[in-house]
């Protein structure tokens, strides 16, 4: 249990119990990652039943479901977002892109692709519909998909710098079992969503796999393989993509 307080305090603002960070809690410590995950679907599935129960408007319903991942994360992975963003605008050197990650400064790029980020993600929310639980469930289920196929690339794709942060929870692990734990967190979430809504759940599934063969298309080919704020910038875009392919699934059955 060593390594899920560490998954904990490090990925989330969650309270966590104070261990030791030694070698073998940290070679497990990814494979709870979407334990945090599961942690901000229940306040999010909480909060979409309360919201439906009060009959609050979407800006508003919206406005908090966006917030609540944000918010369980401490921000880390709209920084991730950021720093991506602004790596990606520079145009470059793989290097000097490198360089720019690790910037402590935000730059232009960051600041408007996070707003263009923010408004689309506020937007997919207010179009989905949460009448039912079983899309409730499966709008609460998008974290934790999100950071079991993060935590996939982690184990699966290289590091770009070969040390870091990233490389802190990578290194000492067993790549093969942590890959095979974070493999089942994935197929079992991905069916999870599937079942309780077909259409929202589909949506949102297709939308995760095609997040993911975009960053790692994108990180290979721009920084040489992965870092913890690229790791971040999938992360949110993951979970964008799959709320917004989830209400647009939710039309295209209305039309059917």
């Amino acid at each position: 249990m060593k390594s899920f307080w560490i998954a904990l305090a490090m990925y989330s603002k969650l309270p966590a119990k104070r261990v030791e960070w030694d070698k073998k809690s940290l070679s497990w410590a990814l494979c709870w990652f979407p334990a945090v995950g599961v942690a901000a679907g229940a306040l999010l599935f909480g909060w979409l039943w309360l919201a439906g129960v009060l009959g609050l408007g979407a800006p508003l319903r919206a406005a908090v479901a966006l917030l609540i991942p944000i918010a369980i994360s401490g921000g880390i992975h709209v920084d991730g977002f950021c720093d991506t963003a602004d790596a990606l605008g520079s145009h470059q050197t793989r290097e000097k892109k490198l360089e720019i990650l690790k910037d402590s400064h935000t730059g232009a790029f960051a600041v408007f692709c996070c707003g263009v980020y923010l408004i689309l993600f506020f937007a997919a929310w207010c179009q989905v519909e949460t009448a039912s639980l079983g899309t409730m469930g499966v709008l609460a289920l998008t974290p934790v998909l999100s950071r079991s196929l993060s935590g996939i690339g982690a184990v699966t794709m290289p590091n770009a710098r070969g040390s870091g942060l990233l490389a802190t929870f990578t290194a000492p692990m067993d790549r093969q079992k942590a890959h095979g734990v974070l493999t089942a967190w994935m197929c079992l979430t991905g069916m999870a969503m599937v079942m309780l809504d077909p259409w929202a759940g589909g949506g949102a599934v297709a939308a995760a796999a095609i997040s993911f063969i975009y960053y790692a298309v994108m990180s290979k080919r721009q920084f040489g393989g992965i870092t913890g704020d690229l790791a971040g910038f999938f992360l949110q875009v993951c979970e964008c993509s799959m709320i917004l392919l989830a209400a647009l699934a939710q039309r295209v059955e209305v039309l059917l």
